[in-house]
């Protein structure tokens, strides 16, 4: 059993190391300008715009509503001493009010956004650092160990080629979508559990950020996954940690800043190199079936899907 929490705590500690080697960002930047360009942009819409959009509310526009609608009595001259009970809730309520229509306005539709644009950039920063590494592999060959690598056995797609393999890839991603869905709704869904939901919500999201980077097929990758599930609790605790010091909206800026910088991390981390060490001395943890329900329920629905019509 001790052995079993060691590789546990182990496989934790190296998964945060890793997702902590933020160089790794430098390097892909360096090489790539449009990883630049969008890494900048995520910056941008997130940080600047979104998060400063947030501070100017907070620092700016309610002092001053506090200052035009104000809720203190003593900035009422004895004139309003009869009425300022039936003022001051109106002072409250128009307040209220205009600030919700900030929300409404603003800051939704900005979130809305903001969570579009940024998943279409985060796939093309993960497409982009592993052309990245495509056009690196003759010199890391030459070289021998490189640290934006990730381990052949791994990365080596098992996946057919000519039209079956096309068939086969639509197919894993459509199921690879429904699945995804779904388990997201499993992590909002723990998030309301008194007590224990954020911990658990915290663990599951961790459990999200190296998802799509390893070229391999959905079984092999889910197996994996499930296989070695502290590293991957490791690597993304660093990215979900702000859910617990921020508003939902603050998390939110946070988080969408930081996960590029993960995302170019997870493509260089040699996850199974480093998996492999620390189970040759320490074991590894039993099987989690994190992506159990979620499995059930998309072959399930996946199963009133029409199915191909057989050529002879």
């Amino acid at each position: 059993m001790s052995l079993a929490m060691d590789a546990v705590g182990f496989l934790w500690l190296a998964g945060f190391k890793e997702a902590c080697s933020l160089r790794r960002v430098a390097i892909f930047c360096s090489r790539s300008r449009i990883l630049l360009i969008r890494t900048g942009q995520c910056f941008l819409l997130n940080g600047f715009i979104f998060l400063g959009s947030l501070f100017i509310l907070k620092s700016v526009v309610i002092p001053i509503l506090l200052w035009i609608l104000p809720d203190q009595y003593e900035q009422f001259n004895a004139e309003h001493l009869y009425d300022h009970k039936a003022v001051m809730p109106f002072y409250a309520l128009l307040r209220s009010i205009l600030i919700e229509l900030v929300y409404i306005f603003w800051f939704y539709p900005l979130y809305i956004f903001s969570f579009v644009l940024s998943t279409l950039w985060y796939n093309d920063i993960a497409k982009h650092a592993f052309e990245v590494l495509k056009s690196k592999e003759s010199t890391t060959q030459a070289y021998g160990k490189n640290e934006l690598t990730e381990s052949q056995s791994i990365s080596t797609t098992e996946i057919p080629g000519g039209f079956e393999g096309v068939c086969l890839g639509i197919g894993e991603q459509i199921y690879s979508i429904l699945l995804l869905t779904l388990f997201f709704i499993e992590v909002f869904a723990t998030g309301f559990i008194p007590y224990f939901g954020k911990a658990i919500n915290f663990l599951l999201l961790s459990w999200m950020y190296k998802w799509n980077y390893s070229n391999v097929t959905l079984n092999r990758r889910l197996d994996f996954f499930e296989s070695n599930w502290p590293f991957f609790a490791g690597f993304g605790s660093p990215c979900v940690i702000p859910i617990f010091f921020f508003s939902p909206l603050v998390s939110y800026g946070v988080m969408a800043i930081l996960y590029p910088l993960f995302v170019l991390t997870a493509a260089g981390t040699q996850s199974e190199q480093v998996i492999n060490s620390i189970r040759s001395f320490k074991g590894g943890p039993k099987k989690l079936p994190i992506f159990y329900a979620a499995n059930k329920i998309a072959m399930s629905i996946l199963q009133f899907l029409p199915e191909p019509s057989k050529t002879s």
